[in-house]
């Protein structure tokens, strides 16, 4: 786990935190919206937005999913893994309790939401082109402006922040989609014959997407298989490991999903 510089309130795992989060960060208001995903079966996963962006997943950090994890970044060191996308954004964890803050940047970053201009969002992932992991997070930590977005977001949860527990174990990932590494690989090479290069959550009927799992306490991204339908694809994958290593009462999530937030 990487060495953590500094410690922020914990967020909450709940909708309108996010949107305060995302829309002082930039998420344009009439884009997009997160709200809550009631439950993994067909049936709850329908009453979701259709075509969620992304997903954000928060789950405690049982002893079994801490060292599923570690092995897996183990494998994944010493024999790789499928190709990722080299376009998706994926910055390392050195803030403790920052990771809801993480989810949502790896959320927004990796989707074809639109951020206003000159928001502290767009800026941040301009000024992240060019560098590695740890640098983009040593930007985050040296960025005030996000600290405070962070904490207000935090405080305006249905926990009294005052009293949260710094000491939390649940934590935050998110699931995107991407091209195929091959696919985008394909599409630089016909960029001279005037082929189009594929951009982030762009359908393409000829284009194979891949799930991919963004944790800023990881290795780097992670492809979790095929991706069709992100929403039912993230709910397959967080039932098949999360619920079988921890208590699904613990878990919840998120989506990113398209247009302003519903009116009651």
């Amino acid at each position: 786990m990487p060495e953590e510089t500094d410690r922020w309130i914990p967020l909450e795992s709940n909708p309108e935190v996010f949107n305060d989060w995302a829309y002082a960060a930039g998420l344009n208001k009439s884009q997009a919206h997160f709200e809550d995903v009631f439950g993994l079966d067909d049936a709850l996963l329908e009453m979701v937005t259709p075509g969620a962006k992304a997903v954000c997943l928060c789950f405690p950090c049982t002893e079994t999913i801490e060292t599923k994890a570690r092995e897996e970044d183990a494998k994944i060191r010493e024999t790789g893994q499928q190709p990722v996308d080299p376009t998706v954004f994926w910055m390392k964890q050195t803030i403790s309790n920052a990771c809801g803050t993480m989810a949502l940047i790896h959320a927004l970053s990796n989707s074809d939401v639109t951020l206003l201009p000159e928001s502290p969002l767009a800026k941040f992932i301009d000024e992240c082109k060019g560098k590695t992991p740890l640098e983009c997070s040593t930007l985050l930590a040296t960025t005030p402006l996000f600290a405070s977005i962070h904490s207000s977001a935090a405080m305006a949860g249905q926990t009294d922040a005052s009293t949260a527990d710094m000491q939390t174990n649940l934590h935050f990932t998110a699931f995107v989609r991407a091209p195929a590494a091959s696919a985008r690989a394909h599409e630089r090479e016909g960029e001279n014959d005037g082929e189009r290069v594929v951009e982030p959550g762009e359908t393409a009927d000829n284009v194979e997407w891949r799930l991919i799992e963004l944790d800023g306490r990881r290795e780097g991204p992670i492809d979790r298989g095929k991706c069709g339908d992100l929403l039912k694809d993230a709910a397959k994958y967080v039932d098949r490991f999360y619920v079988s290593y921890a208590n699904s009462m613990q878990l919840s999530m998120v989506a990113l999903c398209p247009g302003p937030v519903p009116s009651l």
